[in-house]
């Protein structure tokens, strides 16, 4: 029988505290909650490996180290409220909400939040919830929030989530640029948003968050 519990040592140890992330709380979250309980019974072999996993068509989990270094850049504090966004089958939102006092995940895939629903009533996630609808929307009846996170890339940041951010909140994403990827935080003051670079990293860019193409005559 695979030990998972070792695995996700071993996933702290080899992926993120060599990636510089070293507060105790994500540390701690990440060595908590299952990540093999988040993906599809095929791939919980595959569920601690350092790279992107599929979990629907143009949709990955993305990896612990992203995560991890997300999480770590943002410093989401325990008396905040978080959107995540793109949460899939839930490992994200679980994640977080070791270390927030209340997660809202939002998917559109409906099977996807339904599992993602149970998985976290299974590890006890109680101050987390997931709404179903479009990604790009998020849920403002739940905010504003204190942080919002994609899970995903973009190369467009849709205004009906930057307006779901609270004065002095942040937020953070994937940007791509094809092939390549930039994670940046956005702060907001004054409804105004002051973008910084984090790291690089990569994810498919999400429904809804796609740059509109422009055709020349």
């Amino acid at each position: 029988m695979t030990d998972f519990a070792e695995r996700r040592r071993m996933m702290v140890d080899t992926q993120i505290r060599p990636s510089d992330v070293t507060k105790f709380p994500i540390i701690e979250a990440m060595l908590a909650v299952p990540r093999e309980a988040f993906v599809a019974d095929a791939q919980r072999e595959a569920a601690y490996a350092d790279n992107n996993i599929d979990i629907a068509p143009g949709r990955v989990l993305l990896e612990p180290r992203t995560l991890a270094k997300m999480l770590d850049a943002i410093d989401v504090q325990p008396d905040e409220l978080v959107l995540d966004v793109a949460c899939g089958m839930g490992y994200s939102t679980a994640v977080v909400a070791r270390v927030a006092q209340m997660v809202i995940g939002v998917e559109a895939d409906e099977s996807l939040a339904s599992e993602a629903q149970d998985q976290l009533s299974a590890v006890s996630a109680d101050n987390a919830i997931v709404h179903t609808g479009a990604l790009a929307e998020g849920a403002a009846e739940h905010g504003p929030y204190d942080v919002i996170m994609v899970q995903g890339g973009v190369e467009t940041m849709p205004e009906a989530l930057l307006n779901q951010l609270k004065d002095g909140g942040r937020i953070i994403a994937i940007f791509m640029s094809g092939a390549l990827g930039e994670v940046k935080i956005g702060y907001k003051s004054a409804d105004q948003i002051s973008w910084r670079l984090a790291f690089n990293a990569g994810a498919p860019v999400l429904p809804g968050f796609e740059a509109v193409k422009e055709f020349a005559l």
